[in-house]
């Protein structure tokens, strides 16, 4: 064990972490960069072990004290730990899975960092829905599965060893593979550049006959694959927590601007509240209080974030409107939220809001 591990989310080696994850988030502005020397530094520090459990060579941190963790590294730096949010969903699928030999092969050289696996799965969820037809189709074969069609929303495809994809059959059943990005019939689109987060190098991943042995099935075929495992949280508190972090960074930036102007005091005391109170319910949540709903708690998340970043770059004035200013990339980052895992009722209340139409 490293002297800079960060063990617990109260280590002082986190808010170290999060210091140099601020100094190099601006170096991270198109599809052509990649946040490695960043994710290098997480994994010195033992974050890829924060989210798996200890018996599987990680450190087993609660629901909620990954919401702390989460929350301290959205705030020093949204793509690397949006980058990590995938990385950590493929991890999750690893070890939930009963396929102990893929564990053994996988898991190692993705907690210690040597090794990077992404996930392909929003063609499942909330991506391509619409369309009635599977993005992705696999064909059962003698010895696996044959996979057609192409996963729209991969981070970090060009990057990875391993892809955790999902796949559906023609009856409608589900399941998920471990896939080496690398193999025959696989093509790696380029990255799209997006309005905030490009350096996550998110973009398609095609499938051309791809044969997948039986060997590489993480879970399935059976119906909603997605709903059982550790995987990550679509649509749920991941992507809320995220949110929040963004929000708390935000903040930081205002109340720092209160100090010197007096007339930032009370709007900053509202955000202040209402950004502290929607923290305590999402680590309730993450705690398992089912008093609090998780899509709920998204719709706030994404409401504060869209509402803070532009506060901050309102007091940053025209120095927060240059590209290269924090602020400006905090408000464009805000964006990705409406977009990203944005269920059909979340995307409706994003909406009702904007249009100032009371629910």
């Amino acid at each position: 064990m490293s002297s800079n591990e960060i063990i617990t989310p109260n280590s002082p080696n986190l808010e170290a972490l999060c210091a140099q994850l601020r100094q190099l988030a601006n170096f991270l502005p198109t599809a052509h960069d990649w946040p490695h020397e960043q994710l290098q530094i997480c994994a010195r520090m033992g974050v890829f072990r924060w989210f798996v459990a200890q018996e599987d060579g990680g450190l087993g941190w609660s629901p909620e004290d990954v919401v702390r963790g989460y929350l301290e590294l959205s705030a020093g730096c949204l793509t690397t730990t949006f980058v990590i949010t995938q990385r950590t969903g493929a991890c999750r699928r690893i070890a939930s899975s009963e396929n102990s030999g893929l564990k053994r092969m996988l898991l190692p050289g993705l907690l210690s960092g040597k090794t990077f696996a992404t996930v392909g799965i929003s063609h499942l969820t909330t991506s391509r829905q619409h369309l009635g037809k599977p993005a992705l189709l696999a064909k059962e074969v003698d010895g696996g599965f044959v996979l057609d069609g192409f996963s729209p929303w991969v981070t970090g495809a060009k990057k990875a060893d391993t892809l955790v994809i999902g796949a559906t059959l023609e009856d409608g059943r589900q399941l998920l593979m471990a896939i080496p990005a690398k193999g025959i019939g696989i093509k790696l689109g380029d990255p799209a550049e997006l309005v905030g987060l490009s350096a996550s190098q998110t973009g398609p991943v095609q499938f051309e006959q791809v044969f997948c042995p039986t060997e590489w099935v993480l879970d399935g075929p059976r119906e909603d694959v997605m709903k059982k495992g550790k995987g990550a949280n679509t649509g749920g508190l991941e992507t809320s927590t995220l949110a929040v972090g963004l929000s708390l960074a935000a903040y930081r930036f205002l109340a720092e601007q209160r100090e010197k102007r007096v007339e930032f005091a009370e709007p900053t005391e509202h955000f202040e509240a209402e950004l502290e109170s929607l923290k305590n319910d999402l680590i309730a949540a993450a705690s398992g209080d089912d008093q609090c709903d998780p899509l709920q708690i998204r719709s706030r998340a994404n409401s504060l974030v869209l509402r803070i970043t532009q506060a901050a770059l309102s007091s940053a004035k025209g120095a927060g409107y240059m590209a290269n200013h924090p602020v400006g990339r905090w408000c464009r980052e805000a964006l990705f939220f409406l977009v990203w895992s944005c269920p059909s009722n979340v995307l409706s209340a994003n909406l009702c809001e904007l249009a100032r139409i009371e629910e």
